[in-house]
């Protein structure tokens, strides 16, 4: 395999060597939070590819595709709904309002200090989904180097890190555009093919597995519901997502930008799991359906070529662990920091946080052994405790802020509470989740007093703002908050 470490070693030397690069140009909050919000068409779209088509996506896709077949391309096509969606709908609102985090959103919507509550639940999201992807690493050095899944995530996991602190978003985007290239190319154009043709295409494949395996639906309709409900409403409000929304240089960037990603999210979805179905044909007696990615393109591929691929599943894995670890910081120091006086602006506070949630990420990563319930926590609790908030805070008025903080409080609660009556795969977290804090919003909402009109004209002078804000309207969280009522 001395080829494959020679592709694998230029690839890690090249993402350091970014951070490096980044680490020049993350000189203000802003260039480390949102890349100076400078980002254009290609870059965008680009890194927001990246930034969702992470470790479940590629690891966890083929995983289920070669559990479901074809079906098992749902996760990643919910996933790609989620970002056209949140494009043709949301982006434009949220790059106007300037913003760096989903809590300083609710903030300036509610007035009060939302982000006190939907930072905590925030942060438990984006630090799990930095674990997800960060655990996804044990598979790919377990193939390079033969050893033990602990030592594949603490060097991952490192290399993550490491370049993260430097640069912040500048290292994250350059990173995440040669990711988005190498993924294209090592999934798609070579390993898709390759175990195509080896499995005997699809009439091979079809005489040697069962019908269901090419039934789109064979997953099962409570599956695919509840994958739309976790993650494409999950896409919706994560900090991870809007953080890069928060790039775009205007908004019509952003819209046009992130339709291409999300349709690119769908053909990857079918790319892996088709990748799987190709694995069960090839290999129907894995020990776990875990280790199908890493199989495949092991067995499969000549020396080099199998560095590629699996550098591209390394691109995978970085692109999103790294961005969701920039997010949980984010969350860190501009909601949670700020409520105990601390201030968030210092590009050094923002790198040292980075760092500390970079170890715990990795540390708890070790002691968590499934990708895809990894993810559900996360998305389970985002979902649960804050799109009933977030999804009124943008379009119901009469939403008040006492309402957002029992909504909140309410669905993280039920979630939590039937993960651990029902388990953590069970659907039944996510669908009471969801009800409570929709009765719960809306009923508080209703008993209690508007909100005032001076807080609603600020949100609204914000989300009308030109489509190509100067820097002098880049207001921060702290000077809107100054600007609002207490009560």
């Amino acid at each position: 395999m001395g080829g494959d470490y020679a592709v694998i070693a230029l690839y890690i030397a090249g993402m350091i060597g970014v951070g490096w690069i980044g680490l020049r140009l993350a000189k203000t909050k802003s260039d480390y939070l949102v890349a100076g919000r400078r980002l254009g068409w290609f870059m965008y779209s680009g890194t927001m590819s990246a930034v969702v088509l992470g470790g479940a996506s590629t690891v966890g896709g083929v995983k289920l595709g070669y559990t479901y077949g074809i079906s098992g391309a749902w996760l990643v096509i919910t996933i790609g709904v989620g970002i056209l969606v949140l494009h043709a709908v949301f982006a434009r609102r949220l790059v106007k309002l300037r913003v760096y985090t989903v809590g300083e959103m609710l903030d300036l919507r509610y007035g009060g200090r939302a982000s006190a509550v939907s930072g905590v639940v925030m942060w438990g999201y984006t630090l799990m989904l930095t674990v997800t992807s960060t655990l996804a690493f044990a598979s790919i050095f377990k193939v390079l180097f033969s050893i033990p899944s602990w030592a594949g995530i603490a060097i991952g996991g490192s290399i993550v890190v490491l370049y993260s602190v430097l640069g912040g978003m500048w290292s994250i985007t350059l990173t995440d555009i040669a990711q988005f290239v190498i993924k294209t190319i090592g999934i798609l154009f070579v390993l898709l093919p390759v175990a195509l043709v080896s499995a005997g295409g699809f009439s091979g494949m079809a005489e040697k597995l069962d019908a269901s395996y090419f039934e789109f639906t064979s997953i099962g309709g409570e599956t695919i519901l509840t994958y739309f409900l976790i993650y494409t409403f999950g896409l919706l409000i994560g900090q991870d997502i809007w953080q890069r929304v928060f790039t775009a240089r205007t908004p019509r960037v952003a819209t046009g930008g992130g339709v291409i990603s999300g349709v690119y999210c769908l053909v990857y979805g079918i790319a892996g799991a088709l990748i799987g179905t190709a694995a069960k044909v090839l290999y129907p007696d894995l020990g776990s359906a875990q280790d199908a990615f890493a199989t495949i393109a092991e067995r499969l591929l000549p020396t080099g070529v199998r560095g590629l691929v699996l550098a591209a599943a390394l691109s995978a894995l970085m692109s999103t662990s790294s961005g969701a670890l920039i997010a949980c910081a984010t969350t860190t120091t501009s909601d949670l920091f700020r409520k105990i006086g601390l201030k968030s602006g210092e590009v050094l506070r923002n790198r040292v946080t980075t760092l500390v949630l970079g170890i715990v990420a990795i540390g708890i990563a070790m002691l968590v052994d499934d990708v895809v319930n990894a993810l559900t926590i996360a998305y389970d609790i985002l979902v649960g405790g804050l799109l009933v908030t977030i999804i009124g805070a943008l379009f119901w008025k009469r939403g008040t802020r006492e309402g957002a903080y029992a909504s909140m409080v309410a669905g993280t609660v039920s979630v939590i509470a039937f993960m651990i009556v029902d388990g953590v795969a069970a659907n039944s977290p996510i669908y009471w989740g969801l009800g409570v804090s929709l009765v719960v919003y809306i009923g508080v909402s209703l008993a209690t007093p508007r909100t005032p009109d001076s807080i609603l004209s600020v949100w609204t002078e914000r989300l009308h703002g030109s489509e190509n804000p100067t820097a002098a309207e880049d207001l921060s969280a702290s000077e809107t908050r100054q600007e609002l009522p207490s009560e």
